[in-house]
C-alpha cells in the first residue's frame, strides 16, 4: 500500500480524495485542509468538502493556519511516516521542512499544461485568454511556484461556450486516476519525471476586482471570455444606475451600436462593444437572485 496524506480544500479535489481513499493500492493516512471559515449572510462556520469527507470516513484532519509555521502539526505528520503528500488546491505554500516529511515526494495536481499558467488562477486565466485547450499536470512540488518536474500531463479542450464551472468539473473528474497512476509509477520507478521547459512560461496571477469589471470598449469576444472565465467565481460585472450587475451567461453576436448602448432582443439584451455586440442572457443584479437579462432590463425600464 502507498501511504499518503492528502492536502486540499475546495470541492475540485473531492473526487480525487474519494478515489484514493477507495483505491486498493492507496492508504489515506490523514487530510490537511484550511481552517473552517464563516460564510454567507449569517456568517455560519463553513467546513471544507475535503474535511467533511474525512470526518465521515474517520480520517484524521489537520487544519493549520499556516503549516509552515506550525511545527506541532509537522511533527504529527512525520509520525504517520507517509510515502507521499498529495496536494490539490490546498491554498497554502509549503516550506522545505514540510516537503521533506514524506519518504518519496510531495505531488501536486495543477490545473494547466505547465509551464503555461503557473499560479493561483489557471482555470480562469485560460478561458479569459481565449485558449482552445488547457489540461492537468501532476508534478513534483518544489519551493518555486509550480516549477517542479512534470510527472504526467492530460490535455482538455476548451469550447467557445465552456465556462469556468464546467472546466472546474471536468478537471475534477479527470484528476483522480491520474493521481493514482502518478503515485504508483513513482513508487515503482516506472515513471520518470521530466523537467519543465522554461520557454512558454506564463503566470496565472490571482484576479483583482478591477479586472472583473467589464470594459465595453473591448470586443464582444474578449468580454464573453471574461464572463465565462469567471462565471460565479466571482463573476464579471458592470454598473447600471449605480447598481452592480453580475453577468452569468452571455453570447457574442454580430452588430454595431454605440458602445454601452442597451437594446432588447428575443434571447436577452444586447450591449454595444468596441467590436460587435454582447448578448446578456442571465444576470444577477445587486441584492437579487439570478434572473434572465430580459426580465432584469424590463424591470429597470419601468
Amino acid at each position: 500500500m502507498i501511504k499518503v496524506v492528502f492536502f486540499g480544500t475546495p470541492d475540485i479535489g473531492l473526487k480525487s480524495l474519494e478515489y484514493l481513499y477507495n483505491s486498493d493500492k492507496i492508504e489515506v493516512l490523514a487530510v490537511v485542509t484550511q481552517p473552517d471559515k464563516p460564510s454567507g449572510r449569517g456568517h455560519k462556520i463553513h467546513i471544507s468538502p475535503i474535511k467533511q469527507f474525512a470526518l465521515e470516513k474517520n480520517i484524521p484532519v489537520f487544519q493549520p493556519k499556516s503549516i509552515r509555521k506550525e511545527p506541532d502539526i509537522q511533527k504529527e505528520l512525520k509520525k504517520l511516516e507517509p510515502d507521499f503528500f498529495v496536494t490539490f488546491a490546498f491554498g497554502q505554500i509549503l516550506s522545505q521542512e514540510v516537503l521533506d516529511i514524506p519518504k518519496y515526494e510531495t505531488i501536486n495536481l495543477h490545473a494547466s499544461l505547465l509551464p503555461k499558467y503557473r499560479g493561483a488562477n489557471p482555470i480562469q486565466r485560460a478561458i479569459i485568454n481565449g485558449e482552445k485547450e488547457t489540461g492537468i499536470c501532476t508534478m513534483i512540488t518544489e519551493l518555486g511556484l509550480d516549477c517542479g518536474d512534470i510527472c504526467k500531463k492530460l490535455t482538455i479542450p476548451i469550447s467557445d461556450t465552456m465556462n469556468c464551472e464546467q472546466l472546474w468539473n471536468e478537471i475534477s473528474e479527470k484528476s483522480p486516476q491520474m493521481l493514482e497512476e502518478t503515485l504508483i509509477g513513482l513508487k515503482k520507478g516506472t515513471l520518470i519525471p521530466q523537467k519543465q521547459c522554461e520557454s512558454g512560461v506564463c503566470m496565472a496571477n490571482k484576479l483583482t476586482k478591477e479586472e472583473c469589471q467589464i470594459d465595453w470598449n473591448k470586443s464582444n469576444t474578449e468580454i464573453h471570455n471574461l464572463v465565462r472565465g469567471i462565471c460565479r467565481c466571482p463573476s464579471a460585472y458592470f454598473y447600471h444606475n449605480d447598481k452592480m450587475i453580475k453577468v452569468i451567461e452571455s453570447k457574442p453576436v454580430e452588430g454595431n451600436t454605440p458602445i454601452g448602448q442597451i437594446t432588447a432582443s428575443k434571447e436577452g439584451i444586447d450591449i454595444g462593444c468596441g467590436k460587435g455586440l454582447l448578448r446578456l442572457i442571465t444576470v444577477k443584479p445587486e441584492g437579487k437572485s439570478e434572473m434572465s437579462a430580459k426580465d432584469w432590463y424590463n424591470g429597470v425600464k419601468k
